[in-house]
């Protein structure tokens, strides 16, 4: 039996649109989109998985048919993370469940695999092109004070690609861009620069902009600036897309100092892996999945 249930899950002041879709009983995955996206950007891995997972998605704050709260420290990782354990209480009450999270989304549920809260039910976390933004704030002291290694040299490229970040931190002018039409642009880049041929128009694409900024003025500098010792406990697969203009395969570089058990798999693809090669990205979740299936 695969069906498709919607949700609308109540997560402190915010409300969340969810899907689940899949045997109700089958293997629980929950897969977190980044910006500027929503849930959708998972349809066509969503597609192929739900036949063997329960698979639960749901648009982020600020995303989708999600609300949207209109200050930037209501988009703090804590609250991201609440929102998270607010979904899986609600669809999933009590188990235990895989994760599955790309960009920003993969950003934001590093914040769930470190924290007490959801530990105990995580059995596996796979993060494609989205860091631990505490993690990333250990690698950049470590690689200032490694000069002679050429540290130095890999935080300039790393911030260069991450051109956009500060840009988001300027006021208004981000805005402005998906305000005069940025959204309509939006496809057409996707298609030019990140290869991916079916990219459409959506109309929830100005508000994903929009407020998704939020996201990066909320988190990245105090993140940065004073990083927290995160560890996880659960199997962390950490795909990297060799073709990936924004996030560097080395700031994977230190990340076993901080996981128990860590899988890292290159796949020869650039950021948005998840709507150009869906297939792969399939088989590497499942596969991973099925080596750290440990329900009780």
């Amino acid at each position: 039996m695969n069906t498709k249930r919607e949700h609308w899950v109540t997560s402190g002041d915010v409300t969340l649109y969810a899907v689940a879709e899949g045997h109700p009983t089958a293997t629980p995955l929950v897969l977190v989109h980044g910006y500027p996206d929503n849930h959708h950007v998972w349809d066509k891995v969503a597609d192929k998985l739900r036949r063997q997972f329960l698979v639960i998605r749901y648009d982020v704050r600020g995303a989708g048919q999600s609300d949207k709260p209109p200050r930037t420290k209501d988009y703090l990782l804590n609250l991201l993370a609440k929102d998270l354990e607010s979904v899986v209480n609600a669809i999933i009450p009590e188990q235990a469940f895989h994760l599955a999270a790309h960009d920003w989304g993969a950003v934001q549920s590093w914040e769930s695999v470190t924290d007490p809260q959801l530990q105990t039910r995580i059995l596996s976390y796979t993060s494609i092109s989205g860091p631990c933004l505490d993690h990333v704030g250990f690698w950049i002291r470590n690689q200032i004070l490694s000069p002679n290694t050429g540290g130095t040299n890999k935080v300039l490229r790393q911030l260069i690609s991450s051109w956009y970040i500060a840009l988001f931190q300027v006021p208004v002018l981000p805005e402005l861009a998906w305000k005069a039409g940025l959204d309509r642009l939006w496809p057409n880049y996707l298609k030019t620069k990140e290869q991916v041929r079916d990219a459409r128009f959506s109309t929830f694409q100005k508000s994903d902009g929009l407020h998704g900024i939020k996201l990066y003025r909320a988190n990245f500098l105090p993140r940065l600036l004073r990083p927290r010792a995160r560890r996880t406990h659960c199997p962390v697969q950490v795909i990297i897309p060799t073709r990936d203009a924004y996030v560097g395969a080395q700031l994977t570089d230190e990340a076993v100092r901080w996981t128990g058990k860590l899988t890292l798999q290159k796949l020869d693809a650039p950021h948005w892996a998840v709507l150009t090669m869906p297939d792969a990205i399939c088989q590497l979740v499942s596969t991973f999945i099925a080596a750290n299936d440990r329900r009780s």
